[in-house]
């Protein structure tokens, strides 16, 4: 029987739809790419002006901060414009627009051994090679590498369950390149020290076990294995994985670290192999295409900051009646208005869904049925968050559990009464951060008041 955790549900899969597509390389038609500048961490800046010629592979843009990734250009070309893009989430974010040019010339790190590099520096690679995750969230890896002092990572695990409905690329990236997915396992074992590395796969992907086997067969790791999950979401979830592959609970308000583990998405694995093996930075991203609205759903790899605009009508071809588009998967993705958008290192799909699969249902009052606290995977107690929220008491709604909230939307998504309630969670961890924000400052200009008058 596969390991699973409680709560979750299994929403219909749709993954039929592209998880036969091989991957295929894609470029924009236009030749213009429309890079953000930040994508993970703190904000970056420019630096880079417009009229500069870039390679790819050249850094663009970064800043001092440790929590932070710097940024490349994905294609060797002109810098045309630094300008303001709404992005994913329909927020604006600065990005640098660069004309692709057919020089080819690149700009890569240096190609080395990472078994060579003791740890730390062996971590600073992943950091010039801006890796961040591409599960979704695209924290800097590097911060996730970096093990907090007295902690012991005893797993790492490769976050293979790829739980959303319709994606399929990080399905591809494990069938296609698998010797990828183990060396960048292998490199983040070496980097925490960790003994044991595990490849977790939904069993709707177990076809895929003998194929990475053979693969960590060939890379002489032999402390690599792979372990099937239940097809479950959110399997994926940290918290989820955790508990299902080491049966550990990672704490109220805590990290993988303080289980014992690191997770990484298969693809984020991949970015690292090719940062050591290539000197190549982040600076492609492998996404699923599909929906009922695409006649040729696809997996498919294209540079940073393409605009999913300019991959309509080719290689994307639409079908008529199109009610939303998605950037991600339509648990955790994001609503857009329009396909004018940035592809960045987090965006594992875009999905063009009709309106007979989009819920139009309008919200009515809570039954109190309990729906939301039984399939809840973080167990909190959705219902009572919610009617905290409403009543405009945050301190309630973090005792029932807003901070533990991962907004992952299984809560939402099964209501009888339609209560869109990740919308009400997303407005109350907003609060929860600006008033976390204030304290913050407080204290400092507490702090610094304090020494002041020594």
């Amino acid at each position: 029987m596969s390991r699973t955790f409680k709560g979750g549900f299994h929403p219909p899969e749709k993954k039929e739809l592209s998880k036969d597509c091989a991957i295929t390389q894609v470029f924009p038609s236009t030749k213009l790419v429309s890079i953000p500048i930040s994508q993970g961490g703190a904000p970056n800046k420019p630096l880079v002006a417009v009229g500069d010629e870039v390679a790819r592979g050249q850094k663009i843009a970064e800043t001092d901060a440790f929590m932070s990734a710097p940024v490349h250009s994905s294609v060797a070309g002109k810098v045309k414009k630094i300008e303001w893009k709404t992005g994913v989430g329909n927020t604006e974010i600065q990005c640098i627009t660069i004309e692709a040019d057919d020089s080819g010339r690149t700009d890569f790190l240096p190609v080395v051994d990472p078994f060579s590099l003791d740890p730390k520096a062996a971590n600073e690679r992943v950091r010039e090679a801006g890796i961040t995750g591409m599960g979704g969230a695209s924290f800097p890896t590097h911060v996730k590498l970096n093990v907090p002092p007295g902690k012991t990572i005893e797993y790492v695990l490769a976050n293979g369950a790829e739980c959303e409905p319709y994606l399929t690329i990080d399905e591809r990236t494990m069938a296609e390149t698998p010797h990828r997915v183990v060396d960048g396992l292998a490199i983040v074992m070496h980097i925490t020290s960790a003994k044991k590395g595990i490849i977790a796969l939904e069993d709707n992907k177990k076809h895929l076990e003998p194929v990475l086997n053979e693969a960590i067969a060939k890379s002489g790791f032999a402390n690599i294995e792979v372990m099937v999950v239940k097809t479950k979401y959110p399997q994926g979830g940290e918290k989820m994985l955790v508990k299902s592959v080491t049966g550990r609970e990672i704490p109220s308000g805590g990290l993988p670290a303080d289980a014992g583990c690191c997770i990484n998405n298969v693809g984020s694995l991949c970015a690292i192999s090719d940062a050591f093996r290539e000197g190549k930075p982040l600076i492609d991203r492998p996404l699923t295409i599909s929906g009922e609205c695409v006649e040729n759903p696809m997996n498919i790899v294209v540079p940073i900051g393409t605009m999913v605009g300019d991959l309509i009508p080719e290689p994307i071809h639409l079908k008529p009646g199109i009610a939303k588009i998605i950037a991600g998967g339509p648990m955790m993705g994001f609503s857009m208005m329009n396909a004018n958008f940035p592809i960045t290192k987090n965006t594992s799909g875009v999905l063009f869904l009709p309106a007979n699969v989009v819920s139009t249902k309008p919200q009515s009052p809570c039954l109190n049925c309990g729906f939301c606290v039984k399939t809840c995977p973080c167990q909190l107690v959705p219902v009572m968050i919610v009617k905290s929220l409403k009543a405009g008491n945050l301190t309630d709604a973090v005792t029932y559990g807003l901070r533990d909230c991962i907004l992952c939307g299984t809560c939402s998504a099964g209501c009888p009464a339609a209560v869109q309630l990740v919308g009400y969670f997303r407005e109350g961890k907003t609060e929860l951060a600006k008033q976390d924000a204030a304290a913050r400052a407080k204290a400092a200009a507490e702090k610094a008041a304090k020494e002041g008058g020594k």
